[in-house]
């Protein structure tokens, strides 16, 4: 059975538990996760696609008539419904003869549903009570399957490549573009080297989206793009990958951090109290602890050390930057084996400095693994 089947065979049954007889998908990432597509150009573009799925039924993808056929050679659906722009009311008229009156109780995607889509949708469901599937989906997606991690682990090997890419470059004089760009090649070329022309032909290799990163004082601003700064003797450098850690739409955390030349020992000892928050943090990592005890490991290493941490500990990772649940105070959700995070360490020191480590893992039944494995003892280049 295909993975995105049984993952709408485990939705379909959690929707009847909680008493809805359908849901509409509008999350790009929840289609490609249930129906196995994702499509490129989509909302942004005022081209949404969408995925409904009768508990008893079988589910329809709508989207637009020219991604119809990489849409039918992607997806396991059968049935996928074609609109176009400026005609009959675009994908509104085929949405509303896919759900009008379908169902009495139905779930959408509340937190994610874009503006455009809820605008036309809601009305179309005038009379029906209309829930929150969301929560419903993160519990099926919480727990990775053992392919899942597969496709991550390989995520992983492209993000170290990437920041191998970096280290080869980085030094006095060179424009931080010009790190970023060997950040996209490396990590494009590991990717491409998983995959295979006559199997993957819907799964591009290219690293995309703009590299989070600084140098000199600028590392205090956590998440500047590249620019056309020339890095200097004396300068940390410090890049998270986090946007563009990506293979088969499985996306990861990943940050590092390197001195040109040389660290003082105020940015030395900065850094190493971030490594050692981050470490504590996994060193408490195993099924039945709470989230929130993961956090305060972290946090107490900062407060011995009298630093402040300037956010979350962790998050979730997956099909989505962000997932359930997340590390940081007040999350009580307990850790279970196959759950996969991004644990961070980081201080920021305003106007200066920030000391920043960030590593994507896999929860096992006694503790982690490292999704992503890269040394991380301070590193003068």
């Amino acid at each position: 059975m295909r993975p995105g089947k049984e993952r709408t065979d485990k939705l379909k049954k959690a929707l009847q538990a909680a008493g809805f007889e359908s849901a509409i998908l509008t999350n790009p990432d929840s289609i490609a996760y249930f129906g196995e597509y994702l499509d490129y150009l989509g909302i942004d573009f005022g081209r949404p696609t969408l995925m409904t799925i009768p508990v008893n039924g079988e589910p329809t993808i709508i989207t637009p008539l020219m991604e119809t056929d990489m849409c039918s050679r992607m997806t396991w659906v059968t049935d996928i419904r074609p609109w176009s722009d400026g005609i009959n009311d675009e994908w509104r008229s085929v949405l509303k003869s896919a759900v009008e009156g379908k169902a009495r109780r139905v779930a959408i995607e509340k937190r994610s549903i874009p503006a455009l889509v809820a605008n036309d949708l809601l009305p179309m469901l005038h009379g029906a009570e209309v829930g929150d599937a969301g929560p419903l989906i993160s519990e099926i997606r919480m727990i990775k399957s053992a392919g899942e991690i597969g496709i991550m682990r390989k995520a992983g090997e492209v993000a170290v490549a990437m920041v191998k890419g970096a280290r080869e470059v980085i030094a006095e004089g060179v424009p931080e573009y010009e790190v970023a760009l060997a950040v996209i090649a490396a990590g494009t070329r590991k990717a491409a080297s998983f995959l295979d022309d006559s199997t993957d032909r819907f799964v591009s290799p290219t690293i995309y989206n703009l590299q989070i990163l600084q140098s000199g004082t600028d590392v205090c601003l956590v998440h500047r793009r590249s620019s056309v700064r020339e890095i200097r003797k004396g300068d940390p450098v410090y890049l998270c990958f986090c946007g563009i850690a990506n293979f088969r739409n499985y996306k990861l955390g990943f940050d590092r951090e390197f001195f040109v030349g040389g660290a003082t020992d105020a940015q030395a000892r900065v850094y190493e109290t971030a490594v050692a928050a981050q470490q504590a943090a996994l060193a408490a990592i195993k099924p039945g602890i709470a989230c929130q005890e993961i956090n305060a490991a972290a946090e107490a290493v900062y407060t011995e050390a009298g630093l402040a941490a300037g956010y979350r500990t962790g998050r979730s990772v997956g099909q989505s930057f962000l997932e359930s649940p997340e590390l940081k105070r007040g999350e009580k959700r307990l850790l279970e084996a196959g759950m996969t995070f991004a644990v961070d360490g980081g201080i920021t020191i305003e106007g200066s400095f920030g000391g920043r480590i960030g590593d994507s893992i896999v929860v096992t039944e006694t503790g982690f693994e490292y999704l992503t494995n890269y040394p991380r003892e301070l590193a003068i280049i």
